[in-house]
């Protein structure tokens, strides 16, 4: 039976999201929206298959097809970022880092990670996270501006010796220098582990420098520029062994640690069906017209931070190199969790966030983020971030009339008509 005859409730409920994303602007710039041929194996038949293990060594029997989508998908991961090993099991961003430092560390030694409220990741050493909880977490954070410290970096790692040094950001709006941080983990003979979940799809596209080559260890999702399904993987250099025989914690044995950190490590079985919609976006980002797509982009995010700066708003770090930008509300006497709310009403989809030296309460902050992804796989390009800008300060000065909201909304469903997505498509 189909979805919408054995279960209308939900049918109803994924009819409503698909409205939400056909009508509205998604401007969360860890949000995008994956293709059909994505789609349509991410809901595969691969679903039903138990695989734990990997190609070639397996503990059930009959994933001789599965092994053909997990080799597809690592092969095409490797040629995409570079790299001689790809583990594409991760079910996501935050298993990809765990597994990483379950890898690497032992309980109780010293990590040293971006600052959640500086634009880092819970996963890198957030108290309240695993990372910060089964680790001795040492946390940076940026300088006034909100540019990454490197100094301050260095300064904390000569002083605790952390085992392994974390780069990489949730809400970072400018080039990361990968080798900066390697310099830093250098000094205190530290591994270091880039989180680039945000920036892959323009690593691709070659519109952020990539940390291969610097890093041991590369974690990422690929859900967000890279436009594939949720999920992760994990790339590095090496070939892993095949025996489980115990390998020391080198640099020559990662491969072998990666794997046998993700099982028996910390999962089970890998979800096949994510496996194979990421071999479909990994083939999709292959393709040249990847590489213009990750170019727009960075032109629409450069265009509208432009444009909200001709606007009065304050931009962390001034402005943006990459997918993103976070907008200090401070001076506009409104707070993120308001904006937020208001931009809402407005169809248009951002988060509240924290800004550097924030001093409000995370759950209500002092900004907002926002970015470009998906606007651009939608097809929009500068003239609509020129309009998109306008709109969202109309709505932040109207935050509280609801009846003017409502009119920007109107506009807006106007606007994503023109930019249709998924036709056809009905739960």
């Amino acid at each position: 039976m189909k979805l919408n005859e054995i279960d209308q409730e939900v049918a109803e409920a994924l009819n409503h999201e698909l409205s939400r994303e056909q009508t509205g602007l998604e401007m969360i710039p860890s949000e995008n929206f994956v293709s059909e041929a994505v789609l349509e194996a991410l809901g595969s038949i691969g679903t039903n298959k138990y695989s734990e293990g990997y190609p070639g060594a397996r503990y059930y029997g009959g994933c001789e097809w599965v092994d053909v989508i997990e080799n597809l998908a690592r092969d095409r991961a490797k040629a995409l970022f570079g790299v001689t090993h790809a583990n594409v099991q991760p079910a996501s961003g935050c298993a990809a880092n765990i597994a990483t430092m379950f890898a690497l560390l032992e309980p109780g030694d010293t990590l040293m990670g971006m600052n959640l409220f500086y634009g880092g990741h819970m996963t890198h050493g957030l108290p309240v996270n695993f990372s910060g909880r089964y680790y001795k977490s040492i946390q940076y954070t940026s300088t006034k501006d909100g540019t990454m410290d490197f100094g301050q970096m260095m300064s904390l790692a000569l002083e605790h010796k952390p085992k392994l040094v974390i780069v990489g950001a949730t809400a970072y709006p400018r080039i990361i220098d990968w080798q900066k941080a390697r310099e830093v983990a250098d000094a205190v003979g530290a591994f270091l582990m880039a989180d680039v979940a945000h920036v892959a799809g323009l690593i691709v596209s070659g519109d952020h420098p990539s940390p291969v080559g610097i890093a041991d260890v590369i974690t990422t999702t690929t859900h967000k520029t890279l436009r594939g399904p949720r999920g992760a993987m994990i790339l590095c250099n090496g070939n892993p062994s095949t025996p489980l025989k115990k390998v020391e914690v080198t640099r020559e044995n990662i491969p072998t640690l990666i794997d046998r950190a993700i099982i028996p490590g910390i999962q089970g079985g890998p979800h096949n069906h994510q496996t194979a919609a990421i071999a479909v976006a990994l083939k999709e980002a292959a393709q040249p017209d990847f590489k213009e797509y990750g170019h727009q982009i960075v032109k629409n995010a450069k265009t509208l931070a432009a444009v909200l700066t001709r606007q009065g708003f304050e931009l962390v770090t001034g402005g943006t190199d990459n997918h993103l930008m976070v907008v200090n509300l401070t001076n506009k006497n409104v707070s993120g969790k308001q904006v937020e709310h208001a931009l809402g009403l407005a169809g248009i989809t951002v988060n509240k966030n924290t800004v550097p030296f924030e001093p409000r309460t995370p759950f209500d902050p002092s900004g907002i983020r926002l970015g470009t992804p998906a606007l651009t796989t939608r097809g929009m390009k500068e003239a609509e971030m020129e309009t998109i800008g306008g709109w969202i300060d109309e709505a932040i000065v109207n935050w509280s009339d609801e009846a003017k909201l409502a009119s920007i909304k109107t506009a807006v469903k106007e606007m994503t008509s023109r930019f249709p997505l998924y036709v056809g498509l009905k739960y």
